[in-house]
């Protein structure tokens, strides 16, 4: 069986460069490689196009590319809970492509499967339709969508196993599924990695094939990123 283990992160980020477009998993703070998105920020790897649900919160996640000016632009569904994100779209630093998040977890999930373009409805008749083809299915206008094109998806799970078999825990599985296998290079960062075999075949969720490189993160924080209580 192929081993697809590597010793740390910088070895799995390895062939990360200036200009390139990498996907990242997570859903604001949950399930987000936090591991990679530090030795991204050690790198100092520039002009960066990613492509995420959102970016976070401003001193943690994406957010640490955004105040060291690493990134070009975002792909993403909406700005959430970063100020400086929110700044730097409204000031012109930044280019921003908002997409609806079912669609933009299509184009990843259509890029995996191998699947260039769809049709979808949302978006037909707002600027997301703008340039695009679009064409009438049982009565209801759609919108041809492309698959996104990445050099890089980094993605999150819970346990992984030598071969890069993926198991994800929760609602981290989120963007992290549809974005393994979505590019050129996949790479996993895992909170438990294990031999192969051990995991059960009937939890895994990303079968190997789809992961080039798999390491076992550490010191993750797991923050909270908006943090709602009920009253006493």
């Amino acid at each position: 069986m192929i081993s697809r283990k590597v010793n740390n992160v910088k070895e799995a980020l390895e062939g990360i460069q200036d200009g390139q477009t990498i996907m990242l998993g997570g859903f604001g703070l949950c399930g987000i490689p936090e591991n990679s998105i530090a030795e991204l920020v050690t790198k100092n790897v520039t002009n960066l196009t990613c492509i995420s649900n959102n970016a976070g919160v401003d001193d943690f996640g994406l957010g640490l590319l955004l105040q060291k000016r690493q990134i070009k632009k975002m792909i993403s569904s909406y700005v959430g809970e970063n100020a400086e994100f929110e700044r730097q779209m409204l000031s012109g630093e930044l280019e921003v492509e908002l997409t609806p998040q079912g669609t933009l977890a299509e184009k990843c999930r259509a890029a995996q499967a191998g699947i260039p373009a769809f049709f979808t409805p949302a978006g037909f008749g707002t600027e997301v339709a703008e340039g695009k083809e679009t064409r009438e299915f049982n009565g209801k206008m759609h919108v041809m969508e492309l698959a996104y094109k990445a050099d890089f998806s980094i993605v999150k799970a819970w346990k992984g196993d030598e071969a890069g078999n993926l198991i994800f825990k929760g609602t981290a599985r989120n963007f992290n599924a549809c974005m393994a296998g979505a590019a050129k290079i996949t790479i996993a960062e895992v909170e438990e990695l294990v031999p192969a075999g051990t995991l059960n075949p009937n939890e895994i969720h990303i079968p190997g094939i789809m992961v080039n490189r798999i390491f076992q993160g550490e010191k993750f924080e797991k923050r909270i990123e908006q943090r709602t209580v009920r009253q006493k």
